[in-house]
Parts: C-alpha cells; structure tokens; sequence
C-alpha cells in the first residue's frame, strides 16, 4: 500500500486474539517506533467464564477490561472494539464484514494486516469467518490500496484432516524472548481466558518465544 500510516494492522475476532502469537512483533515494532492498531470484531461474551462473570454482558465487559490491561502492558493505543456476535460472527452478513475490514484497511492504511489463516489456526468459526472477511475485503479493494504484506497466524501443521487442508506453513520467524516477561503478562491479563492460556502454552510452547506467520504479497490473497 502506498504511504502507510501504521506498520501493523491486526483484525481479530476476539479480545486475547492479539497477545498468543503476535505479543512480541507488536512490541517490536512499537519499540522501533512504528504504529501498531487493533480491530477486535466481538467483545468476547460467550468465551469462558470461569465463574468470573455471571451473564454474557458481565463476560463482555470484563474482558473489555482484560484486553485495556493486555494492550496498556504491550503498549497498543491505536485500537478499535466492534460488538459482533461472538461465536456466531457467521451469522453476520458476509458483506458487512467484508466493509467493516476495508473500512479499517483504508483509515489505517498498514504495511502489514495480520489476521487468522483460512483455517482459522483451529478451525474455530469465528477464526474462519474473520480470515475470509479481510481476504476478501483485500481482494476487491484496488491495488494501490491494499496491504503490502498479508500475514497470517502459522503454527505447526495440524493434525486433524479438516484443517490440513487449509493450513498455511510459517515463513516468517521473529525470535522474541528479549520480550518474555512482558509478553507473559500481557497474556496474562486475559484472566477469564486462563484455560486458553494452559491449552495455548501445552500446544505451542515455542510459540511463547518465536512468533511465526505465513506472508504473502497483499496482491496475492489466498
């Protein structure tokens, strides 16, 4: 994209998306100076509770309060917080979706727009629905207005068929452990989400300290 405004433009559908995988880059670039924005499409009412909450808008605005603490500690002021279903994001029309990215992409105007991969990492439908809404907001855009780089979260290869088929192999590895102890509490500021966290950490305990990600030139969406 010609004359970006921020290096990194993150679309996510949930609070805590932001942190597992990305917390270390986002700090990176904040420390070289760089700007950094979020877009978090639901606020996360129907995510675990842990007897934190007692009802879905209790939950909503106890992570909203968990995700102000996570970027406080990362350093992100650049962040939108939108009010989509959680967990049933696919029963918003697509189209909508699909505006709301570009809407995003063109205020922000990034260098790089990191979101799930077509699998959506672990097939979780609000994963899957927020990939497909930014790939196809980048598609139709223009081209002198599209990302210049498109990441996608990448793990390991996964093991079940269904999310093989889509998976998208790391090509970028950025070694982040100078940040480790901010990185771990910025996670750990999505306290209802802990159970996520141990999943997280048990799966991909690598990932805590090398970030990785699939890029392809915003030209060429998948």
């Amino acid at each position: 994209m010609d004359s970006a405004l921020v290096k990194l433009l993150i679309i996510v559908p949930h609070p805590d998306d932001e942190v597992y995988g990305a917390a270390g880059t986002i700090m990176d670039f904040l420390g070289d100076g760089e700007r950094v924005a979020l877009v978090t499409l639901t606020r996360g009412e129907a995510g675990r509770t842990l007897g934190l909450a007692d009802t879905a808008e209790d939950l909503a605005r106890l992570r909203g309060a968990e995700l102000r603490a996570c970027l406080d500690t990362l350093g992100v002021t650049e962040h939108v917080q939108l009010t989509y279903p959680d967990k049933v994001l696919n029963t918003t029309p697509h189209e909508e979706l699909v505006a709301v990215a570009q809407q995003y992409i063109r205020e922000y105007r990034p260098e790089i727009l990191l979101t799930f991969p077509p699998n959506g990492s672990n097939g979780h439908p609000d994963h899957v629905e927020t990939s497909l809404a930014v790939r196809d907001a980048i598609k139709a855009l223009p081209d002198a207005e599209r990302p210049a780089r498109v990441w996608f979260y990448a793990g390991p290869q996964p093991e079940a068929p269904h999310l093989r088929d889509a998976y998208l192999p790391p090509t970028v590895e950025r070694d982040v452990t100078h940040h480790l102890t901010r990185k771990l509490t910025a996670i750990a500021c999505h306290r209802s989400q802990a159970l996520s966290t141990v999943d997280f950490i048990r799966k991909f305990a690598a990932r805590i300290t090398t970030e990785t990600f699939h890029e392809v030139p915003g030209h060429a969406v998948p």
